[in-house]
């Protein structure tokens, strides 16, 4: 085919392109990779904010964030393979296109519904367009000069993990034309109609001289397998766990069995299964995915409750709660581009190992400032813990792709390369739908227990402005009541009845005399300032738990790690950054 037309290859188009013309094309690829990762890692801190204008329960929040990264890892294999075929300028095009919409349609959901859909348009068309940054860059950079073009590459990832949620916050802060969350989707918008124009009159066209068919048949078979299993543990908690969200996780098996009788007749039939069977053969290569999707769920389950925990627990502002999460992406960016360069090659599939011990060092420094401090916990006590998880993952990420790679044949390494990308965000996928059991679960369960921490101190501020003690009794329990019945209620925009009855209405407000009115002034600040920090004590509760829930999985990660072979081929480190 390469010989019939040679006109119709990629790499001959992109032959032609001048040196000017190959810097522009990198820029506006570059452009479609950084909205990307900016999207992925902006939504978090506009969490709250999107809760109390759209009334988003805790589920639909994790929809926001892991309905993206589950669209993404199904269809990021097939999206690759269709640049294969139809040409990856044309489905470039089609994936900024879509992902520009989709952005648009985020930023004007009037409902939590239509945001979720729109985030799962978002995550497909970026499954679209990323795989064609990266073959873009194989056809128009010769193997000598990948390396620097990856290494712009990995310092922009690193850029937009640290930077996005300081731009969320400073765009969610001064409140943009009075827009509050929604600039942070819309931002995408101008930047995809230039990365549109700008690739329409400079990116090469064509394809791959040697494309692999379509194997539509397995990524629907591999969508619903995965949908059987996140579906029910996002959903589960919120509808009190009834007996059909167990089976659906159970089918999942099943399903996802038939995914692999499907690889292998597939490839029997014309050598094009969406993942090549060849590849469960090679015992560090599954040890490496199992890994990645391992490691990949224990860093959603941190970043998700830690966002909360600051902005509703802690009650920080959000340019403060944005920058408070700084130090985790330096310590990320300075391990992977200082310590990864030296330790990696000398220490092997050790680095992964020793990743995992200094990560669960960070979360138990976390854990203990916060312990400590409750309430009065401080920006500046998170920075020791944050910095060395940061560390910790860095040394993490950097190998676990290496190693995965190491026994793989080279003629399957672009294949395999898919599959631990699409692993990737299907583990971050599978930590937000995992973190909520255990997360939310725990901001209900543990409300009464909260509160009780709280009573003395009411009591004594009840007492304080001549209270009696028959009173302070009902006023305990109804706010109780209160307390509990807002954690669970699944919409944070509704006000149970049980906290309506504590505000006295306007007639009786109206019958009130000063003395009265002042009297209940009082009460209510009273009442306010502990529930606050009964709220504080509860989402650090929940906070610890997930910890504690992180922690266990890097234990299952080191264990695994010793799975791994000992020594990397500095070639497939290579390939692997």
């Amino acid at each position: 085919m390469a010989n019939a037309h040679p006109t119709n290859s990629a790499h001959h188009h992109a032959s032609k392109l001048t040196s000017r013309g190959r810097t522009i094309a990198l820029i506006i690829v570059a452009l479609a990779f950084v909205m990307d990762l900016l999207d992925t890692t902006i939504v978090n801190i506009a969490i709250p904010s999107i809760q109390n204008n759209l009334g988003a329960s805790y589920a639909m929040i994790q929809w926001l964030i892991a309905g993206y990264s589950l669209a993404f890892a199904t269809l990021l294999i097939t999206g690759g393979r269709m640049g294969d075929v139809f040409g990856y300028k044309k489905l470039f095009m089609i994936g900024v296109s879509g992902f520009t919409i989709a952005s648009l349609l985020c930023g004007l959901a009037w409902n939590p519904e239509v945001l979720v859909a729109a985030r799962l348009i978002q995550g497909a068309m970026a499954a679209l367009m990323v795989p064609q940054v990266m073959s873009m860059m194989q056809i128009m950079y010769k193997p000598a000069e990948r390396a620097g073009v990856m290494g712009i590459f990995g310092a922009l990832a690193g850029i937009a993990a640290s930077l996005g949620p300081v731009i969320g916050g400073i765009l969610i802060h001064f409140n943009i034309w009075g827009l509050d969350w929604r600039p942070v989707f819309l931002i995408n918008v101008p930047v995809g109609l230039f990365a549109l124009f700008m690739g329409w009159r400079y990116l090469p066209d064509g394809k791959s001289a040697h494309p692999l068919k379509l194997d539509l048949v397995g990524t629907s078979i591999i969508i619903v397998a995965l949908l059987l299993l996140v579906f029910p543990l996002i959903q589960g908690r919120e509808l009190d766990w009834p007996l059909w969200v167990f089976s659906m996780m159970a089918a999942a098996a099943p399903a996802i069995a038939l995914f692999g009788w499907w690889l292998i007749r597939k490839n029997k039939k014309d050598k094009s299964p969406l993942i090549p069977p060849a590849l469960f053969k090679t015992r560090t290569f599954v040890t490496g995915i199992i890994i990645n999707l391992v490691f990949q769920a224990a860093m959603a389950g941190f970043f998700l409750p830690f966002t909360l925990l600051l902005q509703i627990g802690l009650g920080y502002e959000i340019i403060k709660a944005a920058l408070t999460g700084i130090p985790i992406a330096i310590g990320i960016s300075v391990t992977i581009a200082v310590l990864g360069q030296k330790l990696i090659p000398k220490l092997g599939r050790y680095a992964l190992t020793l990743g995992t011990v200094i990560m669960a060092i960070g979360l138990w420094t976390i854990y203990f400032f916060v312990q400590g401090s409750g309430l009065d916990t401080t920006p500046w006590q998170f920075i020791p813990g944050l910095f060395i998880t940061g560390m910790g993952m860095g040394l993490i990420m950097s190998p676990v792709f290496a190693v995965a790679l190491n026994d793989v044949d080279h003629k399957h390494a672009g294949a395999a390369s898919g599959v631990l990308n699409a692993v990737q965000q299907l583990g971050g996928a599978v930590g937000v739908a995992l973190i909520g059991v255990f997360f939310f679960g725990q901001l209900t369960h543990h409300a009464a227990t909260s509160f009780d921490t709280t009573a003395a101190s009411i009591r004594s501020d009840l007492t304080a402005v001549h209270v009696p003690a028959q009173a302070q009794d009902t006023i305990i329990a109804g706010a109780k009541t209160c307390f509990v019945d807002r954690n669970t209620e699944k919409d944070s925009t509704i006000t149970p009845d049980s906290c309506k009855k504590l505000t006295p209405s306007k007639e009786q407000q109206a019958a009130m005399s000063p003395a009265q009115l002042a009297a209940q002034q009082k009460i209510g600040d009273t009442i306010t300032k502990n529930v606050k920090e009964a709220n504080t004590n509860n989402f650090i509760s929940g906070f610890k738990i997930a910890l504690i829930y992180q922690m266990s999985i890097l234990g299952l990660v080191f264990a695994l790690s010793f799975l791994l072979p000992r020594h990397i081929r500095p070639e497939v480190l290579q390939q692997a950054h």
